[in-house]
């Protein structure tokens, strides 16, 4: 009875041990990166969006909004490699940038980041985001772009980049979305609000999901199958004209006889004609037979 006790108690230590563990593997390699369906301050969320300076290259497509800062390894990796997944699904990439705080007293946001994020909120100028985020961020240095420390306006702007990130923030806690960038918003099909803190590139494929982007451009799967594509049926040349023999008249075609105005004219003959690259030979005839006294020869 003892032995049945112990064995009945370690087997309950062992089960819950295994629940515990296959609980923490599915939460760490899949439940924390799924997206967050916005429960609460939808309309204030939808706002902030549709006032917010984005840059978009156009399409027209479902629109998927991407926050973050510049000098952000995250943020560069999904720019480069998922951007134009969604845009290859038909998605509308639309990203919003914005100036870090400072951080007790120090700024973490260089003169040119900032000159050209107020640049950008107030032109929307795609091809400046194209040259930024094609250049590295310590070699930017905002050539041509006007600077915003010491403009008052420009100023203002880069501080409203700022307001707006921290209430998107507060917006998306009470849902449960944590505050790392960058934060991607979108609607799913049954136009339900998601966002997802997609610092991790695990998350990627869950918004892929929703709005039926390929995980990959240019994927071998997607090529024709060999068979599926119609072969082309051999050209019909029954009304071709006849290929004659060497040295003989092409035999005439066989059909009405042209009109007076169709009837081809003989081409006129040249006042230079090229000089032919070899002398014409006349075409060798055929022995004929020598009689002779005793023997006929050929």
């Amino acid at each position: 009875m003892r032995r049945v006790l112990i064995w009945s108690i370690l087997t309950a230590i062992v089960a819950v041990i295994l629940i515990g563990v296959g609980y923490w593997a599915y939460w760490n390699f899949f439940a924390r990166f799924q997206p967050v369906t916005i429960t609460q301050n939808q309309a204030e969320i939808q706002r902030l969006l549709d006032e917010a300076s984005w840059v978009s290259e156009g399409g027209g497509g479902q629109p998927v909004y991407v926050v973050g800062w510049r000098d952000s390894a995250a943020m560069d990796r999904y720019l480069r490699e998922e951007a134009p997944r969604l845009k290859a699904g038909g998605a509308e990439p639309r990203f919003i940038l914005f100036a870090r705080p400072d951080r007790e007293g120090a700024p973490q946001s260089t003169p040119a980041e900032r000159a050209t994020i107020a640049e950008l909120w107030l032109t929307r100028d795609w091809r400046l985001f194209q040259r930024w985020t094609s250049t590295p961020p310590r070699s930017w240095t905002a050539q041509g772009v006007a600077p915003a420390d010491g403009n008052l306006a420009r100023e203002a702007v880069v501080d409203a980049t700022r307001r707006f990130d921290a209430q998107l923030t507060t917006f998306l806690q009470p849902s449960g979305v944590e505050p790392i960038h960058p934060l991607v918003l979108w609607r799913d099909r049954e136009g339900f609000l998601k966002a997802c803190a997609c610092a991790d590139a695990r998350g990627w494929a869950f918004i892929r999901d929703d709005l039926g982007a390929p995980d990959r451009i240019g994927d071998p799967s997607e090529a024709p199958v060999a068979g599926t594509v119609p072969s082309m049926s051999y050209p019909d040349v029954s009304g071709a004209p006849p290929i004659a023999a060497p040295g003989q008249p092409v035999p005439p075609q066989a059909g009405p006889d042209p009109q007076p105005s169709q009837t081809p004219q003989a081409p006129k003959a040249q006042r230079n004609p090229p000089a032919p690259s070899r002398p014409a030979q006349p075409p060798r005839a055929a022995p004929q037979a020598q009689k002779q006294d005793d023997t006929t020869f050929f």
